[in-house]
């Protein structure tokens, strides 16, 4: 397994983590996931480690709870071989305190996930969504307490937009608070916003992404293709609404793609488009999620080798889009390429 700094910080991370979505089985969304117990988790989580996939990213969102319950009885007695990645600030119920970045809400969601993976310290610490309620002031110095309390290692956002990020890592600098070294992003080959303004503020600013559902919500699996139904044990009719919107001919012209390189290499469609990602700036870690050994497997076989430039480029191109204003003048106009060349 390769490991790589998380952002500008000091941590190393695996190119592969594990996402604990799967974990509990709780609601409509997480149920549609998997229902992973503590005993499955276990046997995953050895084959993780096995694998040098040392961090687990959850949240208190999952399964209300039951995935970060989950995880910390599948770690226990192994707590220092893993990095554990938690996440708050989406809403747990239906009280005035239950969601957000307030102090308030900050201090007891961190004692709350703390108990539930029965741990005394979290290493990577993100805020789930952007509050605008909270003054940004007033979230940084909550995570700055934390993190001198030793309940907290590292900060990170997720699903921030750039100007949210921006101004936190400005605050921070100003106030002299922790930065946020990480942010938790949608990236796929089916799925290329975070390209256009993220990503450069990331090279920018030494934020690291850790990437969230590479496989397009579950379109990139291989088992989706032009003019077949979708599989019997698909989650997407039922989570669909939940996740990214794709275009099925879009879908269908990465899918060729992916299906023409599977044929050269030898390798899984997902094991593809997870290795491709790897290749792409920014990206610190990439969650790969699985109900079973077998599907854990697969995905672990995205390591290990490399597509080639020609085989990336391809890609590429079958998974462009036109970006959105202000961004596609800089995409298509040599004057504006020329004082802003593309990081990909």
């Amino acid at each position: 397994m390769e490991y790589r700094r998380l952002g500008a910080s000091g941590l190393l991370v695996p190119a592969l983590s594990f996402g604990a979505g799967t974990f509990g089985g709780r609601g409509p969304l997480f149920g549609a996931w998997g229902n992973t117990d503590a005993d499955q988790a276990r046997r995953l989580v050895d084959i993780c480690l096995e694998a040098g996939v040392t961090m687990f990213d959850t949240a208190d969102v999952y399964s209300d709870g039951a995935s970060e319950e989950v995880l910390g009885a599948a770690i226990r007695g192994r707590r220092d071989q893993v990095l554990v990645s938690t996440k708050a600030s989406l809403p747990l119920g239906d009280g005035p305190n239950d969601a957000g970045s307030s102090r308030a809400r900050l201090l007891a969601a961190c004692d709350a996930a703390l108990r539930r993976l029965n741990t005394d310290y979290i290493d990577l610490f993100q805020l789930h969504a952007f509050d605008a309620g909270t003054p940004i002031e007033e979230v940084l110095a909550t995570l700055d307490d934390l993190v001198r309390a030793g309940k907290i290692r590292y900060l990170g956002v997720s699903n921030f937009a750039g100007w949210q990020l921006m101004k936190s890592l400005g605050i921070a600098e100003k106030y002299r608070y922790p930065r946020y070294v990480a942010h938790q992003v949608y990236y796929s080959l089916v799925g290329r916003d975070y390209e256009w303004g993220l990503l450069p503020l990331g090279l920018d600013q030494g934020v690291g992404a850790i990437v969230w559902s590479p496989l397009g919500w579950g379109r990139l699996t291989g088992r989706i293709r032009r003019g077949q139904p979708l599989p019997a044990h698909s989650r997407l009719p039922a989570t669909a609404d939940y996740g990214p919107p794709v275009d099925d001919e879009y879908l269908f012209t990465v899918v060729d793609a992916l299906d023409e390189i599977a044929a050269e290499t030898g390798q899984a469609v997902p094991q593809i488009a997870l290795n491709w990602l790897l290749q792409r700036p920014t990206v610190s870690s990439v969650i790969i999620g699985a109900r079973d050994e077998t599907q854990l497997r697969q995905n672990l076989g995205a390591v290990g080798w490399s597509l080639t430039a020609g085989q990336v480029a391809r890609l590429d191109e079958a998974s462009a889009r036109t970006a959105p204003y202000p961004y596609f003048p800089y995409q298509r106009q040599e004057g504006f390429a020329r004082l802003n060349p593309s990081p990909v």
